[in-house]
């Protein structure tokens, strides 16, 4: 299989070409376009890798990345595997599956193999698991959700295969049996729910979340949780101990007076990433790393959110080693990198 190389120096034909480049304006120099693939507008990766391609694109001439914010995140990380695609959104929970060929990667026959080619860039808290319903549904606990219409996830991604596993574990309810699970992307989802579409809609974003944050601003909501005396519970345990995920809080009054839980939902917290290919270019990932993480530094007085996003962060939860222009530059920051970080 041919993977491609994602560098500055393929566009160079040789020695000649680098010099007549090299003597040019920098303004003149054709960019290189590469594309990052995540979840759509109103999740938390989204905001993060949408951030980190407006820092590159402004700071880094040579390169452009463009950004899809469409599809599941299965897909994509196939896609940056096999070299279709420079960067993406992965999990060290997805990367565990892709790796043991498990669960959306059961038919795939050569995913372990397309999971040694992926290497971390930086890792980044993804948020909790907000599970939201209208207060006027009636819904105040998930075994209430039977015979309702429920937003898990885009289907064959890893949310709607986690709220699946977490309707089962809490509520003993299956999908497709017991509820309906709606098949929608990210954005579409979204504006059912807001049309009332949708008896419950699950997104695993920092809160407040700008999407809930505009519905809670005329209507009232509710965030469904954990049940305290379910939280040992071996299938909760199960979900809450895979790699990159744990319980989480989602606080109550986050969402202003319009959120009606009267304490906080206990749920799941997951850690996500941005991966590339082993063949990227260590230079042009080590200058990506330092552009993006001081670019962060600069915005974050403005941009309270971008608090969770550090150099500390990039490294927490990690099941795959980073890329070494990623390495280098963490290093140069005085990260303390784990030993599964290091190839």
């Amino acid at each position: 299989m041919t993977t491609t190389r994602l560098n500055r120096r393929s566009l160079l034909a040789g020695t000649a070409a680098a010099t007549a480049l090299s003597m040019l304006p920098r303004a003149a120099r054709a960019k290189e376009l590469l594309r990052m693939s995540t979840l759509g507008p109103g999740t938390s990766p989204n905001l993060v890798m949408t951030t980190f391609a407006n820092i590159i694109n402004s700071d880094q001439p040579d390169y452009e990345i463009q950004v899809n914010a469409t599809g599941a995140a299965t897909r994509h990380v196939l896609e940056v595997a096999m070299g279709k695609t420079a960067f993406c959104m992965s999990s060290p929970a997805l990367h565990a599956l892709m790796s043991n060929q498990r669960a959306m990667f059961a038919k795939i026959d050569q995913a372990p193999e397309l999971a040694k080619k992926l290497r971390t860039v930086l890792n980044f808290p993804m948020g909790v698991y907000h599970i939201a319903t209208y207060e006027s549904s009636g819904i105040t606990s998930l075994d209430q959700v039977k015979g309702k219409r429920v937003f898990l996830g885009p289907p064959g991604g890893a949310a709607y295969a986690t709220m699946a596993r977490l309707f089962k574990a809490v509520a003993g309810l299956e999908e497709g049996t017991d509820y309906e699970a709606v098949k929608l992307g990210w954005d579409a989802a979204a504006a059912a729910f807001q049309d009332g579409n949708l008896d419950v809609y699950c997104n695993p974003t920092n809160a407040p979340s700008p999407v809930l944050t505009q519905i809670a601003v005329t209507n009232r909501i509710r965030f469904l949780g954990i049940p305290d005396d379910l939280l040992d519970s071996e299938a909760v345990k199960a979900l809450a101990n895979r790699p990159g995920f744990g319980l989480g809080t989602l606080p109550a009054g986050i969402y202003g007076k319009n959120q009606v839980n009267e304490g906080d939902a206990t749920t799941l917290r997951v850690t996500v990433g941005i991966v590339t290919n082993e063949a990227a270019d260590e230079d042009m990932i080590y200058a990506m790393t330092k552009s993006f993480f001081n670019g962060v530094e600069m915005m974050r007085d403005g941009a309270p959110w971008l608090t969770a996003i550090n150099p500390d962060a990039a490294v927490k939860d990690l099941n795959m080693p980073l890329h070494p222009g990623a390495l280098r530059a963490l290093e140069e920051m005085n990260v303390e990198i784990p030993d599964v970080a290091r190839m």
